[in-house]
């Protein structure tokens, strides 16, 4: 009997092999796009199990970002993602496959978009919100150059909860440049889509026609006397939103279109195609996605594999090493509970982040007295200023990178008002594969500046216990404790934290030759380096200042007095603790006896991403390279000494 191969049957020729660049991608027959979007996401599944990182935005917008770079010319369209996460399968279709299993690995490609890495990314973006002031950046530098090129907004995965969004949208609609916002919508719809009628609906109205007749009923209508023209401009709005809703970003100055299934090439491309070709603007398409599609793992999922470590890609199984010791975020919400528990005042707020922050934990506790605002960090904290003002005791959990957002709104809303807002700032200091946007280097320099601010640092899981109940006995003033990311050092935690004096540090090891002064995690550095001294002779105090403001100064002062050398050690950038401690030294006259100083901080530059102990000893802040500024500081003899002493 003769084998009968169908058609279905013979395999199909891969598409992705022939795409190196935009340009190939748009070569293809709009037929092929599908097959071409399967193979896509595949090899994004494939990628991100290698490596880690984020995968469930970028599975959800496959077939969205196949189909905006073959209805535009990019780059010279620009096409500018919001919220960098969503862009793995944009990477791989922009030059950068070869590449893709190194994403956020030490050299490799960055886990967001980054002008340097490509022409295809004209707008770097890792935090949220920011597509749609750009792009009306650009859009104008278009208009006043007389150039013809489209601008292209990308926003999504949440990002359009924060105010900068809004605000972006109130100026371009006022403006009225010809900009294009494409509004992902994954898993929390404005408007869910209606099938076939609402395609049909949001085509016909993206037409070049409906436009055109559209402005010509408004033309006719001004001619109208007033009353009559106001009942045709309601009418009219009615008619649409009744059908489609959008009101508000019509309210806002955009041409609203959809929804539209964002996984339906036969919906995506003529409506893309219709507002590309549009002289009119700024235009919103609502694009609905989902989250994770194409991966069962990932759709299952709370979080649709938001953010994952390497992974089975049979299984879904992440790859996750057995933790040696609980995390700091996990002992800050479990401290945090321990509190509350015990004073009814304590509540917690945060921006997006229950789960990163450790919040998730506190909200199953205490679900009235937990507070998630969206991306919205400026809010987050007037908000707890507005909490502090009736007796509440708020903690506001933030990255430090993301507490960036908000300086305005802690300088004016809780500081100068002396306000007993409580920052709980994660992420402190270097972050590893999220790179430099994400690093937490400038908190201790921009909040130790700010008059009446207690600033604190843990070194250790046991002392970020004692930091929370600090804080949580702070009812006169505002205050921040930072840690960092991942698991503590496995140090005994106590029954439950006891607040510490304010300004006031610990000696861990009398020496008597060299101080090592430390602000936070690098502590423990600082222990082995003392160790490593101790080979060369030199007999060395560790402290650890825990404060950053205000200062030990009985502390520093002792610690200048009785030894030669005295370094400052802390994950922060210049202008931070070490700053500090130099002023007071200078103000003091304690530097004219002769004492030799050194600060050691992160770097005076913008770190890429790696491995956190590489980036640590790349900046000289771990225990070899403290020991090398102290034999630097005291010269060639020393070294000289100790070889003989060997």
């Amino acid at each position: 009997m003769e084998r009968d191969d169908s058609v279905d049957s013979v395999p199909k020729t891969p598409l992705l092999d022939r795409i190196i660049a935009p340009a190939d991608l748009r070569k293809l027959d709009a037929s092929e796009l599908p097959q071409l979007a399967d193979e896509l996401r595949q090899e994004t599944i494939n990628a991100v199990s290698v490596t880690g990182g984020h995968l469930g935005a970028g599975l959800g917008v496959v077939e969205l970002t196949v189909a905006l770079h073959w209805v535009f010319n990019t780059p010279d369209d620009r096409l500018v993602w919001d919220v960098g996460h969503q862009t793995y399968p944009h990477k791989i279709l922009t030059g950068r496959r070869d590449r893709i299993r190194t994403l956020r690995q030490p050299g490799g490609l960055s886990g967001f978009t980054r002008r340097v890495e490509s022409e295809y990314d004209p707008f770097g973006a890792a935090h949220s919100s920011t597509s749609i002031s750009a792009g009306l950046g650009m859009a104008v530098a278009r208009d006043l150059e007389a150039r013809d090129n489209n601008v292209v907004c990308v926003i999504g995965d949440g990002a359009m909860s924060a105010g900068m969004a809004y605000e972006a949208m109130n100026n371009a609609g006022a403006r009225d440049e010809r900009l294009i916002v494409v509004l992902n919508d994954n898993d929390m719809s404005i408007a869910p889509p209606t099938g076939a009628l609402s395609s049909y609906l949001a085509r016909i109205s993206s037409s070049g026609t409906y436009l055109y007749l559209r402005d010509i009923a408004k033309q006719l209508a001004r001619q109208l006397p007033k009353s009559w023209e106001r009942r045709a401009a309601r009418m009219e709005e009615y008619t649409r939103n009744l059908w489609q809703g959008g009101a508000w970003f019509e309210e806002l100055g955009f041409y609203y279109v959809g929804p539209i299934d964002g996984h339906n090439f036969d919906h995506l491309l003529p409506v893309l195609k219709n507002v590309r070709d549009a002289r009119q603007g700024p235009i919103l398409v609502h694009v609905v996605t989902k989250k994770g599609k194409g991966y069962a793992p990932a759709e299952a999922s709370d979080d649709k594999y938001h953010g994952v470590s390497k992974f089975n890609v049979v299984t879904g199984a992440q790859v996750v090493a057995k933790p040696k010791a609980p995390t700091f975020t996990r002992v800050f919400a479990d401290s945090l509970v321990a509190e509350a528990r015990k004073d009814s005042r304590i509540v917690a707020i945060t921006a997006a982040m229950p789960d990163g922050t450790g919040l998730d934990v506190f909200g199953k506790a205490f679900p009235d007295r937990t507070f998630d605002v969206g991306i919205a960090e400026q809010h987050a904290v007037t908000f707890a200023a507005g909490l502090a003002t009736e007796g509440l005791k708020p903690f506001t959990a933030i990255y430090s990178t993301f507490l960036q957002r908000a300086y305005d709104q802690v300088v004016h809303d809780v500081a100068i008002q002396n306000l007993p807002v409580r920052f709980a700032i994660d992420r402190a200091g270097l972050v590893g594969a999220d790179g430099a946007t994400h690093a937490g280097s400038f908190d201790v320099a921009y909040l130790a500046c700010l008059p009446g601010m207690v600033v604190m640092a843990a070194a250790d899981e046991a002392e970020l216990m004692h930091m929370v109940a600090t804080a949580a006995a702070i009812d006169d003033r505002p205050s921040a404790f930072r840690y960092p990311r991942g698991e503590g050092f496995g140090v005994p935690l106590p029954e439950e934290g006891v607040p510490l004096e304010i300004g006031k540090g610990r000696v861990v090891r009398e020496g008597t030759t060299v101080a090592l002064l430390s602000l936070g995690t690098r502590l423990h550095e600082c222990l082995k380096a003392a160790d490593q001294l101790a080979a060369f002779g030199l007999s060395t105090t560790v402290a650890d200042a825990r404060f950053a403001k205000p200062l030990d100064e009985d502390l520093i002062r002792r610690l200048a007095q009785n030894h030669e050398v005295l370094v400052t050690v802390e994950e922060g950038s210049v202008g931070g603790f070490g700053s500090h401690v130099l002023r007071f030294l200078s103000d003091s006259g304690l530097l004219d006896r002769g004492l030799k100083v050194r600060t050691l901080v992160l770097p005076d530059t913008f770190i890429d991403h790696g491995k956190p102990d590489q980036m640590y000893e790349d900046a000289g802040l771990n225990a070899s390279g403290i020991v090398t500024t102290v034999l630097g500081v005291l010269g060639r003899d020393v070294l000289t000494n100790s070889a003989s002493r060997a």
